[in-house]
């Protein structure tokens, strides 16, 4: 990192040095990234070279797909999937980059993408994955009114836990193609009839993407705005004061 300095203080001969000293170190760090980029890229189908990135490790680069974090040596050799963690800090920069990516890719889930159940006042929304049919994910559901009461909005993304083909997936199709999503969505999970109508269903198949880059290992799932990910269910009153919590320590 080329360092500025008051121009009292440092003749102006010397800050020149310095930074022409500072560029082949840059370089040599730019061509070694490119090289493992190559590397990976050859590698791994879904990974893109831009998914490598530098490491606060020397001689390690993180590989960051969505939420999805591990590390590669700089001679492409090895490959470490685990947290990393730094003692001193006593911080998870894993958990930390995972949480960011999280955030960045929920940024891009626009309101006429998700069914929304949203209070008369919003003080925090979350998005939740949800299946149709799992039991928590009812239990979750039965409870909106209470989230709402608390001011929460509820921005749901169908997730069917068994993928494509899957009887989930088939009435998530129709969840979305209904008139009213809202309305559908509710009536699926009491296991009563709601009408629907053909569409273009391709968002449920989106929304699996999503859910698996944001690294959900099942249903419900919970995404905080700060990215932070609550895998399972959580009672409204539980869920409200982490957001308290949250907010207050922002």
């Amino acid at each position: 990192m080329i360092r500025k300095y008051p121009a009292l203080l440092v003749p102006l001969l010397a800050a020149a040095a310095a930074i022409f000293a500072a560029a082949p170190a840059a370089a040599e760090d730019d061509a070694q990234l490119e090289l493992v980029r190559k590397k990976v890229d050859e590698m791994f189908d879904m990974i893109e070279p831009e998914d490598v990135k530098a490491s606060p490790v020397d001689g390690w680069y993180t590989i960051q797909k969505g939420a999805i974090t591990a590390y590669i040596s700089g001679d492409g050799r090895y490959l470490l999937q685990g947290d990393l963690i730094d003692l001193e800090n006593q911080l998870n920069l894993s958990e930390v980059s995972r949480t960011e990516a999280r955030r960045e890719l929920m940024a891009t889930v626009s309101d006429d993408e998700v069914i929304k159940f949203t209070p008369s006042e919003v003080k925090y929304s979350v998005a939740v994955f949800t299946d149709v049919d799992c039991t928590y994910c009812r239990r979750l559901h039965s409870q909106i009114e209470e989230y709402m009461a608390h001011g929460i909005e509820i921005r749901y993304l169908l997730y069917p836990r068994n993928g494509p083909a899957s009887k989930s997936w088939n009435t998530a199709e129709e969840v979305w193609c209904a008139n009213d999503r809202a309305d559908a969505l509710t009536l699926a999970k009491l296991d009563r009839a709601f009408e629907s109508s053909k569409c273009d269903s391709h968002i449920v198949q989106d929304h699996y993407v999503i859910g698996r880059d944001v690294g959900l290992t099942g249903t419900p799932a919970i995404v905080l705005d700060d990215g932070t990910l609550i895998g399972g269910y959580l009672p409204p009153d539980q869920l409200a004061a982490r957001l308290a919590q949250n907010a207050a320590q922002k």
